[in-house]
């Protein structure tokens, strides 16, 4: 790209806004919670005691709003506190080191010259 172009991001108002879940605390029953997490996300039992042990914590992100409701009403069936969220859509320009790698570029690395 040379200096005169520039590039334009626009979020479209018909797509559908990707979601979050985010497990908030475990509650009393821990293990209840850690079994929902397992189930949910699919990961080790292990892994899922981890994971409720961080709360709170985002679990799984761009989801449509009706999935991210529905993991969020498990979880909360099985004792512990989450709640879903709409991702935040702040657009972002990439900075000149992602854009000259695109474009097949090494990044400027200062040498030492002795």
């Amino acid at each position: 790209m040379s200096d005169e172009e520039s590039t334009e991001y626009y979020t479209l108002l018909c797509d559908d806004p990707s979601h979050e879940v985010v497990l908030v605390d475990c509650g009393p029953r821990e293990m209840d919670a850690v079994l929902a997490l397992r189930k949910v996300t699919g990961q080790s039992l292990w892994h899922s005691r981890v994971l409720a042990r961080q709360a709170p914590v985002t679990l799984i992100g761009g989801l449509p709003a009706s999935r991210a409701q529905s993991i969020a009403a498990a979880l909360e069936g099985a004792g512990a506190r989450a709640k879903w969220r709409q991702e935040s859509s702040q657009l972002r320009r990439p900075d000149q080191s992602e854009t000259d790698q695109r474009q097949g570029k090494a990044p400027f690395q200062r040498r030492n010259r002795g």
